[in-house]
């Protein structure tokens, strides 16, 4: 490790900010049954990126693990042998300064790094072309939080001090990430390594990954499941409601009522992939809204007040919008196998979006039965 680096990671200067650090699986810009979204030019092949451009597909990572001292070699060279583990990445990372205010800074490898971004990032060759060049990148909110403006020079100061210039802002799927540099700017202000990991494994049960995980890397690491399916569903639940309090009850409860047939881990897949289950609820370019991610338009047409909720229907209430895309899939046949595939491919029309969308429903089937 470069004396610089050494020296970051062992001062505790500047560390890794670890509170409210969360990542989401990558999500499609503003998929929307009224949307007829084409795939990326390249979406059905292999996943994977380079950063001269082509976009296999994104990648949806299933445990982050943080580890402030930097993963070594070895440790990732075992998780990424564990059982059920298909793809890691791994990133540099630090809280530094950027014109004075406090950020947590992840440095990467673009053409590595980019298909586990959400999509409209992944396919934005303007940004990995930026932090392959020495510019850097931010999180959306951050750049209009300081009004940064894209061409102009800003000081960040690390082990070192850098006028890099600012390439814009994207949406970066990890909450608490404020910004990205890539390799050579990492270096220079003394990231420290492997400070992060995704890992992808789609096939392992998410008790016995974090496990074989938590004993590779030891008590020091922090382990967060980005399976978010029996996340609590942010609109209280009276006392005695019948009402759904998860978003796993919610999917369960809207397949069983609006359309017999459909398995719930589809619609769990299709939020995950659509919002991250309301972590990201728009608007998106197109104007999609909410959890499940509907146009105005189409939600006028669909839209529903479901499970004891009052008023209109209310397209970012998760107790409408749910059982609004069941509704919607059961009219487009998904109530029945044969249909299943057209259906999905009517809510976002692009294979690639049918292929993501069954694999996933197929982990969920595995990890919650």
């Amino acid at each position: 490790m470069p004396a610089t680096r050494r020296a970051l990671a062992s001062s505790g200067a500047v560390v890794f900010l670890l509170a409210g650090t969360t990542a989401m699986r990558p999500a499609p810009p503003g998929a929307d049954p009224a949307v007829t979204a084409s795939a990326s030019p390249a979406a059905t092949a292999t996943p994977g990126a380079t950063s001269s451009g082509n976009v296999r597909t994104t990648i949806s990572p299933d445990l982050l693990v943080i580890e402030p001292s930097g993963l070594s070699a070895r440790q990732l060279a075992r998780v990424s042998a564990a059982a059920g583990v298909r793809r890691v990445v791994t990133a540099d990372g630090a809280a530094i300064r950027l014109n004075g205010h406090r950020v947590n800074v992840l440095g990467v490898n673009p053409g590595q790094f980019r298909s586990w971004t959400p999509l409209a990032t992944a396919t934005n060759q303007r940004v990995w072309t930026a932090l392959k060049n020495g510019r850097f990148v931010t999180s959306d909110t951050l750049a209009g939080r300081h009004g940064l403006h894209p061409g102009r020079n800003y000081l960040i100061t690390g082990a070192r001090r850098e006028q890099l210039t600012f390439a814009g802002s994207a949406p970066l799927g990890i909450s608490g990430i404020d910004a990205l540099v890539g390799e050579q700017d990492s270096a220079q202000l003394g990231l420290v390594p492997g400070v992060l990991a995704l890992v992808s494994a789609p096939g392992a049960g998410m008790a016995r990954l974090m496990k074989a995980v938590r004993a590779i890397t030891g008590r020091s690491a922090k382990l967060v499941s980005l399976r978010p399916a029996q996340q609590r569903l942010p609109v209280d639940a009276s006392a005695g409601s019948s009402r759904p309090s998860t978003y796993l009850q919610l999917f369960r409860a809207s397949a069983a009522r609006y359309c017999p047939g459909l398995s719930w881990t589809v619609l769990a897949a299709i939020g995950q992939i659509e919002s991250g289950d309301g972590a990201n609820n728009g608007p998106s370019s197109a104007g999609a809204l909410g959890p499940m991610q509907f146009l105005p338009s189409t939600w006028r047409e669909w839209g529903i007040t479901a499970f004891g909720e009052s008023g209109p229907p209310d397209i970012m209430n998760p107790l409408d919008a749910v059982p609004a895309a069941a509704r919607l899939l059961c009219a487009a046949g998904a109530g029945s196998p044969p249909g299943l595939r057209g259906a999905i491919f009517s809510y976002n029309h692009a294979t690639w979006y049918v292929n993501e969308v069954l694999a996933l429903a197929q982990q969920y089937a595995r990890d919650y039965g």
